[in-house]
């Protein structure tokens, strides 16, 4: 029997059941639902997020959703931080937290470790942005291939956000972000009970995605990106905007591409999400499979606690 604390993590691609999962294992069993999705801390980004509704997070909050502006910028780290916060804080009320979500690199930025980093530094990143402007992005990203050559190869000099940060670590350390991430971390003090849920076939998988992204088109999402875009502090480069769906409705409202091409490269864009989610999943190691909309889940995971 485990003398640790447990910890349930539920993981799996869009659109494969994992909110409806976690509202029934809340009211059920009482687990206190932590998301872990790195478009559903936006606020004002609802519908193209499927963001639960407020009737569904009435049912059942769901910490660490809405506390970023479109604007900002929330790493895996952030998120580590914040979640450790809510996990002890969950631990103290004497339940368990359910951690739910398919943002894979917050998963293992929290059970594996992440490397301790510098805060951002708000005059160090106005420097580089001059800098930028006065050369280019791509001078900076050779910079960062200079010093640092394993990130330059991972990130784009279109990223500005990832190339600034990349830059700024190294300014701030002397150590690339390379050397940095190499570094020992502590492992979580939890037993952690790590499930995923997904439909058996991944025809099943398109099939959901392709709905629900039209749902989302019936629900307004035209109207969320247009109000988004509107503010006039928000462009592609942010990593908000990057979210699926967003880009593509984004690109249609500027007139780029046609509506009906806007809806193609949406539904491509989240199948490609789901299959990138799934090849993560399939070499995560101590992962017990959920079949989507089986009655018997809930009881599944909760059975898990009692064998440990």
């Amino acid at each position: 029997m485990s003398t640790k604390l447990p910890v349930i993590t539920l993981m799996g691609p869009t659109a494969s059941g994992k909110t409806a999962l976690a509202i029934d294992l809340h009211k059920q069993y009482g687990m206190e639902v932590v998301s872990v999705d790195s478009a559903l801390i936006y606020r004002g980004m609802d519908i193209g997020t499927a963001k639960p509704t407020p009737a569904e997070q009435a049912e059942a909050p769901h910490a660490l959703i809405d506390i970023c502006e479109p604007t900002e910028v929330y790493s895996a780290a952030d998120f580590r931080k914040d979640a450790l916060a809510e996990i002890n804080a969950i631990h103290q009320r004497g339940n368990i937290p359910l951690l739910v979500g398919g943002t894979m690199l917050y998963f293992k930025a929290l059970v594996d470790g992440i490397a301790d980093l510098p805060e951002a530094d708000a005059q160090l990143r106005e420097q580089i942005k001059q800098q930028a402007a006065a050369s280019s992005w791509q001078a900076l990203h050779q910079q960062l291939a200079n010093f640092d050559p394993n990130s330059a190869a991972r990130i784009n000099a279109n990223d500005h956000q990832r190339l600034m940060r990349a830059i700024e670590v190294y300014r701030l350390t002397g150590k690339s972000l390379t050397e940095l991430n190499q570094q020992p971390v502590a492992k979580l003090p939890f037993d952690i009970h790590q499930f995923a849920i997904a439909p058996q076939e991944k025809a099943q998988l398109h099939l959901l995605i392709e709905k629900r992204f039209k749902l989302m088109l019936e629900l307004g999402f035209e109207a969320e990106v247009k109000a988004l875009m509107q503010r006039g502090d928000l462009d592609l480069s942010l990593p908000s905007m990057r979210s699926v769906g967003y880009r593509q409705m984004w690109q249609y409202l500027s007139g780029e591409i046609e509506y009906e091409e806007m809806v193609f490269r949406g539904i491509v864009a989240t199948r490609q999400l789901a299959k990138k989610q799934m090849n993560w999943l399939k070499s995560w190691p101590s992962l017990t499979w959920l079949r989507s909309g089986e009655a018997t889940n809930s009881k599944i995971i909760t059975q898990s606690l009692s064998d440990t």
